[in-house]
């Protein structure tokens, strides 16, 4: 339901600078201690805290426990975003921050390109010119200075694209199932990924596939902490989506680059150059082209 009051529009924008933020700071924290928390533990716990209040409100919601149906699409997109967040993980320790989240705020275009595909539309002359945007907007986030490529700048564009591929499934395929349900399928699906990566983890200090450590109260607190700022963002951005208008609250949305700047800036002492900059003011203007283009394709894949 888009918004139809000021009021309604300002909780909104508030809820999804609350999600970005703490979605921002969780992304922050799992750069920070890649050198002490595998990637793929760090899946198990996060999950493990994270399905209990989730059980237990889809529950109450549902007023039952046989209330929750999952959908083979809700397991193919929880699929596709575990495997999207694992290569925006991966790429943490390989690049700055900003320009991760930067790249990773291409995902609109893809949106954009693949409900134009399947729902057989030529792109509008705006389209084209938001894809354009966005491709050299990306051309200056990763390469700066022309000075060489650095392949671990391509994994947030992986993550981009399989972010908009279960965005686009979502619609299409997953809209009348619970939101509640989905996100404990979804922290399921970690689990089980998890696990499957701990089968092959080994060398000391790797972060996706370092061998599992001894739970202590630090490792505890981090993972804890990281539970509550997944669970903040989750819930702040269904708020914000249901409240507002989806072109106005995906404008604020945008102020994750923001926040992830500062954290790059603050805790790693990332400085994003003057040709940076402007890819971000590049991807920022193609992702809200592409938002006020895609919703049409979308509803046109939901029919």
């Amino acid at each position: 339901m888009v918004a139809t009051s000021s009021g309604e529009t300002i909780k909104a924008v508030f809820a999804i600078i609350v999600s970005v933020f703490a979605l921002s700071l969780g992304d922050a924290v799992i750069k920070a201690t890649s050198l002490s928390l595998p990637l793929w533990q760090m899946y198990i716990l996060r999950s493990a805290l994270t399905l209990p209040p989730l059980l237990l409100i889809a529950i109450k919601r549902g007023r039952g426990a046989h209330s929750l149906r999952v959908s083979g699409w809700s397991v193919l997109r929880s699929f596709l975003l575990v495997v999207m967040w694992l290569s925006y993980y991966v790429s943490l320790p390989l690049v700055p921050l900003s320009l991760a989240a930067a790249v990773y705020y291409t995902s609109p275009i893809f949106i954009l390109m693949i409900t134009a595909i399947l729902a057989h539309r030529l792109p509008s002359v705006r389209a084209c010119l938001a894809i354009a945007c966005g491709f050299l907007g990306v051309v200056l986030v990763i390469r700066p200075d022309a000075t060489g490529f650095d392949f671990a700048a391509l994994l947030p564009v992986l993550s981009a694209f399989l972010y908009a591929c279960a965005m686009v499934l979502t619609s299409a395929k997953c809209r009348d199932d619970d939101p509640f349900v989905l996100a404990i399928v979804l922290n399921v699906t970690f689990i089980v990924f998890g696990a499957g990566l701990g089968l092959f983890s080994g060398e000391e200090g790797a972060f996706l596939l370092g061998p599992w450590q001894t739970i202590d109260l630090s490792l505890i607190i981090t993972v804890a902490v990281l539970a509550a700022l997944i669970l903040i963002g989750s819930v702040g951005a269904a708020i914000a989506y249901q409240r507002g208008a989806p072109a106005t609250v995906a404008a604020f949305d945008y102020s994750y680059l923001l926040f992830s700047t500062v954290w790059g800036v603050a805790w790693f002492g990332e400085w994003p150059g003057p040709f940076t900059y402007l890819g971000f003011v590049l991807i920022i203007g193609a992702g809200l082209l592409a938002i006020k283009r895609q919703k049409a394709n979308v509803a046109a894949l939901a029919k």
